[in-house]
């Protein structure tokens, strides 16, 4: 059923977009300020009206100018977390909470709480927004959207207000959530970083249109794509769950890429955490390399190899059910005679593999 959503508008920003989320799928979408990333969430969202187009949520038409069809606000079911908090400051955390939900729902508190649970905020239901951290309060405004029982989620920017630590933690969170929920997500955020963490597709969007469309492994091989983000380094997201830690100060992971090996991080057995792994660290060999010092050796192969700029090449590789991304030189590519189905393995060091990882809380049960 899914978010359909086809816009068309002369101003303020010139648009001429259409995409497509199914329902528990993350869109990201990417761009520079004025890009029109924020103005697309608004229309979905029924907060401003462009000259042509249609947006559908789950069957349901909320917006079709050519049919005369336009849903107010309060009438789309959409759950929008915006960069600004907007709390009610002389509320408490579940009184916000509560604001939000349907006037003839039984137990109104106790919804309040156990959303505020889900967000990670248990036992702070009583507390004011001046009483809460700036990372807590966007985790009452993230409650807030889900008390709507929205059909569709739409975060804003919603991290770039908080600090890079505190940034990580909602970024933990929102990992955590989506297990809870089955509705499309659209996020709208300049951060590459973030987008390839938490997103399963990204959309590029540059003046008003878009540019590239589709998985963030596709996105970041996209030589175009890249180029219009300003992006120089190419990295693929690999899911992983912390086996346990060595006496040589290396934690164990198990992935569906093969097991691998990192230095030692601050999580428990069972933790699932998400690790980026640059293409530019990832070294290919056809057969199983020997004597190398490398601890994550992964056999897999070739599925496509996208020419880039100059004298290089990025090569898709499909190991176990994972993909990764390798930069190489064509010469490479002709000497290893790497094509598509081609037998691989990537190796990849230990001290690579800690570039960048987040923790994600195993969910209750």
């Amino acid at each position: 059923m899914g978010l359909d959503v086809a816009v068309r508008a002369a101003g303020p920003i010139p648009l001429d977009a259409a995409f497509r989320v199914e329902e528990g799928e993350l869109m990201a979408l990417v761009g520079h300020s004025g890009s029109g990333k924020t103005t697309l969430l608004r229309t979905i969202a029924g907060l401003w009206r462009p000259t042509s187009a249609r947006v559908r949520v789950a069957g349901e038409v909320w917006l079709d100018t050519g049919r005369g069809i336009d849903l107010p606000p309060h009438r789309r079911h959409a759950g929008v977390v915006f960069q600004s908090y907007a709390l009610f400051p002389h509320m408490s955390a579940a009184a916000n909470v509560m604001a939000a939900m349907d006037r003839g729902l039984p137990d109104r508190r106790a919804e309040a709480e156990r959303l505020l649970g889900l967000v990670g905020l248990s036992g702070l239901a009583d507390r004011r927004p001046a009483e809460l951290s700036g990372g807590q309060q966007q985790r009452v405004a993230l409650a807030r959207a889900l008390a709507r029982r929205p059909r569709v989620l739409l975060l804003d920017e919603p991290f770039s207000a908080v600090d890079r630590a505190t940034r990580e933690s909602l970024h933990a969170g929102i990992l955590a959530l989506r297990a809870h929920l089955a509705m499309p997500v659209v996020l709208v955020t300049h951060d590459m970083n973030e987008a390839q963490l938490l997103a399963d597709r990204m959309a590029v969007i540059e003046k008003g249109r878009i540019l590239r469309d589709g998985s963030t492994a596709e996105v970041m091989a996209d030589p175009e794509a890249l180029r219009a983000l300003g992006v120089r380094e190419i990295a693929a997201m690999l899911s992983a769950r912390v086996v346990g830690h060595g006496d040589d100060g290396l934690t164990e992971l198990e992935t569906a890429a093969g097991p691998m090996v990192l230095p030692r991080i601050d999580a428990a057995p069972g933790t699932r955490i998400r690790l980026r792994i640059m293409a530019h660290d990832v070294i290919l060999a056809r057969g199983r390399p020997e004597g190398l010092s490398a601890q994550n050796i992964l056999p897999g192969r070739v599925a496509a190899i996208v020419p880039g700029a100059g004298p290089g090449a990025i090569v898709h590789l499909r190991v176990g059910t994972e993909e990764l991304l390798a930069r190489v030189t064509r010469r490479a590519v002709e000497q290893l005679a790497l094509a598509p189905g081609a037998p691989v393995h990537a190796v990849i060091k230990a001290m690579s593999v800690a570039r960048d990882h987040i923790a994600r809380p195993r969910p209750a049960g």
